[in-house]
């Protein structure tokens, strides 16, 4: 199957790779565009795995407030850098997880910082919740595993869905970040205040609000 030049500026456009990086995916599978997509993505993921023995010790440290003073949000997201620090991509990319933050309100970066007594004490009333819809203690275990992925998607912020793609995870989107930057690029840590949290207050669902403006950006 042959492909052309509008076929490799096609498969730039809707993956970010670089030009010469197309062709050869392309070359590859034949012209097959979905294969080249597989192939892009594949070699994509072992160079950022590659990165992942770097330091990425430059960044930002980047201040998000919700219109109205009710929610914000400071995270640290850390590149090689600090060219790339100063770059629109970069900038781009974390006042996207900033506002993520503010809409999604984790409680984690990652899952191995989920505290293990905290993560024991949902284990156990998961169990309970199996072992009462009367599930077979047998399977009950595996059941508990899928429900933990599905808490790991609920607290950790590189689980969760990224809530101006909800086809993909911000832990794929930093992936896709590190591919089209070529940087090792991490989000260190984060903090997160909602006026009045705490305290008693009538319910007004503030994270909804800010994820309803970060769609319509």
């Amino acid at each position: 199957m042959s492909f052309t030049a509008q076929d490799v500026a096609k498969l730039r456009a809707q993956t970010g790779v670089g030009m010469m990086e197309c062709k050869k995916a392309l070359t590859d599978s034949n012209g097959d565009f979905e294969k080249a997509i597989v192939l892009l993505r594949e070699r994509g993921l072992k160079a950022v795995d590659k990165k992942q023995s770097r330091i990425a010790s430059e960044g930002l440290v980047w201040s998000y407030i919700h219109m109205g003073g009710k929610i914000g949000v400071l995270v640290e997201v850390n590149c090689e850098t600090d060219f790339v620090a100063k770059s629109d991509d970069f900038q781009t990319l974390v006042k996207d997880i900033a506002m993520h933050i503010a809409a999604a309100n984790p409680k984690y970066v990652r899952p191995e910082e989920v505290d293990p007594a905290e993560l024991e004490s949902e284990k156990e009333i998961l169990r309970k919740q199996a072992l009462n819809e009367g599930k077979p203690a047998a399977i009950v275990e595996k059941m508990i595993e899928g429900r933990i992925k599905k808490y790991y998607e609920d607290v950790c912020l590189l689980n969760q869905k990224f809530v101006k793609n909800q086809d993909i995870t911000v832990n794929d989107l930093m992936t896709e970040a590190t591919l089209k930057i070529g940087e090792k690029l991490s989000i260190r840590r984060f903090v997160r205040y909602e006026l009045g949290e705490g305290l008693e207050k009538r319910n007004d669902n503030l994270a909804e609000e800010v994820e309803k403006q970060m769609k319509g950006l």
